[in-house]
């Protein structure tokens, strides 16, 4: 246990640091030595917890973003879950808007994508056990995929626009309806139709 402290430690001191030279100049202009000499670690450390400056990256997004979210009951108070999500991207607009130019849409998406995935599968389990039904996992891998496109697509456009974007509040209550009413609806329709086999 007090190794996994430490580690975790470790890991967060590092996150610190790349987040804090984000601030100051791109992502492809940070070295592992920029990250180590500004937190006072070494190279081997760092190498020893990741295995490059992406790999931080993404554990540093996780931390602050996705693992936050999966404590809260997404069925019942996702429109907090989305709006939690709007706020950290106001908060770190600089830094989100700094991996996008470094690394691009396609990377940033992924970024958010491949944790967003988790978050609708749960959403989407939930919804069939509590309206009791069984549909085809093929049925609700593909709604799993749509919708964390969709989710993911309008965070990231969020991060791109946000200046000029709608409020948060306004787009929490459009994601808000799509949830509400498309993916129960969506449960029961194939339910209704017979889509139960995989």
């Amino acid at each position: 246990m007090k190794y996994q402290v430490s580690s975790f430690n470790t890991k967060t001191t590092l996150a610190a640091s790349l987040k804090k030279l984000m601030r100051q100049k791109p992502l492809s202009k940070i070295t592992v030595n920029d990250i180590v000499s500004d937190c006072g670690l070494n190279r081997n450390t760092f190498y020893y917890h990741f295995e490059d400056i992406y790999a931080l990256l993404k554990w540093m997004l996780e931390l602050e973003t996705v693992e936050v979210l999966r404590q809260v009951d997404l069925l019942i108070d996702y429109e907090e879950a989305i709006l939690y999500m709007m706020h950290y991207i106001e908060e770190n607009n600089d830094i989100l808007n700094n991996i996008y130019h470094s690394l691009g849409y396609g990377d940033l998406r992924r970024f958010f994508a491949a944790d967003c995935r988790s978050i609708m599968r749960s959403i989407i389990d939930r919804a069939e056990a509590m309206q009791h039904l069984s549909v085809s996992p093929r049925l609700k891998g593909f709604l799993c995929d749509f919708f964390t496109e969709a989710t993911a697509g309008t965070l990231l456009e969020w991060v791109v626009h946000y200046q000029s974007a709608d409020d948060p509040k306004r787009l929490v209550e459009y994601v808000s309806l799509i949830f509400r009413s498309a993916i129960t609806n969506i449960l029961a329709d194939a339910q209704a139709a017979g889509l139960t086999e995989p």
